[in-house]
């Protein structure tokens, strides 16, 4: 199953200072917005979104149809058929994208460990 770019959405407290920490560490700004409480920050392949007051726990993200430049990619497996997938498999959603629509479309889950999951395509 192959589920796209990988990232880490980050629930973040101060966002400037969340931003200034990260960039210590070698991030740069790779896009987002910061007047509005998120910033996309990469360090070589490594991908983290800073959110301030946007969500309550981290997220894992996966991008299907983007590589990790945010570039689409040819071929990929649409969102709608990894969700089909996965509900095939007996896995629980808590929220679930349209399956009668294509292009942009996402769906949520947990890992056994409520670790919050989000399956989201951009195209």
């Amino acid at each position: 199953m192959k589920l796209g770019a990988f990232s880490v959405s980050l629930n973040v407290k101060d966002i400037n200072a969340s931003k200034e920490f990260y960039e210590k560490l070698g991030f740069q700004t790779y896009g987002g917005e910061i007047a509005q409480n998120w910033v996309i920050m990469k360090n070589e392949d490594t991908i983290i979104g800073l959110f301030q007051g946007m969500f309550e726990k981290n997220i894992l993200t996966f991008n299907p149809g983007w590589n990790s430049n945010a570039e689409n990619l040819e071929f990929y497996t649409d969102v709608r058929e990894l969700q089909k997938q996965l509900k095939e498999k007996g896995m629980k959603l808590q929220t679930k994208a349209d399956e009668t629509t294509k292009g942009p479309a996402h769906f949520t889950l947990e890992d056994p460990d409520g670790n919050q999951i989000l399956i989201d395509q951009h195209r």
